[in-house]
C-alpha cells in the first residue's frame, strides 16, 4: 500500500501578510504552494491536505459584522463562519490542484470535504477563551457587543493602534466526524482536502446529537489528530521558515534538523518554542509520533521537495 502523508498548509500558503486578500492573490498563492506538493504525488504518496483559515475567517466575521450594522443582516455563529471558510478555501485548493494535475499529466481524483471536528464541551478552554478573532473595536463598542451578544473581549495593542478584540475558546480536538470516509477515500488514491481551519467545532450532547461550539480549533492539532486516526505515515506542517530554531532570531540561534521525542519534549517544556508561534506546531508533531506516526516535518513550502531541508521529528534518531 502507498504511504499516506498529511500536509497542513499554513495561513501564509494562501494569503500573505502584506496582501489585501483578493481572489487573484489567493489563487496565485495557492498554485505556488501546491506546485511544491506535486513531488509527493509523483512519488506515489496518498495525500490529505489541510489548511489554515486565520485571515479568511477573520475577514468573514468582519463582513458579517458590517452586514449586521449596515443592513440588519443577522450575524452568523462562529461554526458557520468556519464552515464558510472551509468551503471557499477548499474549493480554491481543489480547483487549483485539479489544474496542476492536468498540467503535469497526472490522473488523480481530488475531493474537498467540509469537516466537523469534535471537542469536549467541558474542555477547560471554554472557561478561558484566548483565541483572538475578528476586528478591533473601541472600548465603548466592545462593551455594547459584550452586553448584547455575550461576547468576551480583551485589549490588544498593535503597530497600527490599540483596541479590543473578541476572544473565543480554543479547545483540544478529540475526534474527526468524517474519519472513516476520509480514510476510505485516501486509500483509494483520492487526494482529500479536509479539516480546514482546524475543522468546524462541534460537540456531542447527552443524547448523542452533534451541536455547534463557539470556538476555534488549532489547525495543526486537528491535522495531527486526523493523521493519527487514519494511520498516516508522515505529517508535514508547512510554515514560513525552513527549520525550527532554538533562540530564534537571537545571536545564539541554533538550527534543528533532526529531533527525537525526548529532546523535543524537553525543549518544549523549557519554553524554547514561542507559544504564539512554534509551540503549537511542535505539540501537533509530538502528538502524531506518539500515536504511531513515523515522522513529522516542519518546513517551508518551497523547500518540501529538498529532503535536506526541514526539521524532522521522530521517536528516536534515525
Amino acid at each position: 500500500m502507498n504511504k499516506i502523508a498529511v500536509v497542513a498548509l499554513g495561513g501564509n500558503a494562501l494569503l500573505r501578510g502584506n496582501q489585501k486578500g483578493t481572489v487573484d492573490e489567493q489563487e496565485q498563492n495557492t498554485m505556488d504552494t501546491l506546485e511544491n506538493l506535486l513531488f509527493l504525488v509523483k512519488q506515489g504518496y496518498n495525500l490529505i491536505i489541510s489548511h489554515g483559515n486565520g485571515p479568511q475567517v477573520g475577514n468573514i466575521l468582519m463582513q458579517k459584522d458590517a452586514g449586521e450594522q449596515l443592513y440588519g443582516i443577522p450575524q452568523m455563529p462562529l461554526d458557520v463562519c468556519v464552515a464558510d471558510s472551509q468551503g471557499s478555501i477548499g474549493y480554491m485548493i481543489e480547483r487549483s490542484l485539479r489544474n496542476l494535475l492536468h498540467k503535469h499529466g497526472i490522473k488523480r481524483e481530488v475531493c474537498c470535504m467540509v469537516t466537523p471536528v469534535i471537542v469536549n464541551k467541558d474542555d477547560a478552554a471554554f472557561s478561558n477563551p484566548t483565541k483572538r478573532v475578528g476586528k478591533l473595536y473601541n472600548k465603548e463598542t466592545a462593551d455594547e457587543l459584550a452586553k448584547a451578544k455575550g461576547w468576551i473581549f480583551k485589549e490588544e495593542v498593535k503597530d497600527t493602534g490599540s483596541g479590543w478584540r473578541r476572544v473565543v475558546p480554543s479547545p483540544i480536538p478529540i475526534g474527526i466526524a468524517n474519519e472513516r470516509v476520509i480514510k476510505q477515500l485516501v486509500e483509494q488514491g483520492v487526494i482529500v482536502i479536509a479539516s480546514g481551519g482546524g475543522g468546524i467545532p462541534v460537540y456531542i450532547d447527552e443524547e448523542g446529537n452533534m451541536r455547534p461550539a463557539e470556538a476555534v480549533i488549532d489547525k495543526d492539532l486537528a491535522s495531527s489528530l486526523m493523521a493519527s486516526l487514519i494511520g498516516a505515515d508522515e505529517f508535514y506542517i508547512l510554515t514560513d521558515v525552513s527549520y525550527v530554531y532554538l533562540n530564534y532570531k537571537k545571536p545564539n540561534e541554533k538550527k534543528l534538523e533532526f529531533l527525537n521525542h525526548e529532546d523535543t519534549l524537553k525543549y518544549l517544556n523549557d519554553g524554547m518554542f514561542g507559544e504564539g508561534n512554534m509551540a503549537p506546531k511542535i505539540r501537533a508533531c509530538l502528538n502524531f509520533i506518539e500515536n504511531g506516526g513515523k515522522m513529522s516535518v516542519i518546513t517551508e513550502a518551497t523547500k518540501l521537495e529538498d529532503k535536506s531541508y526541514g526539521t524532522k521529528i521522530t521517536m528516536e534518531y534515525d
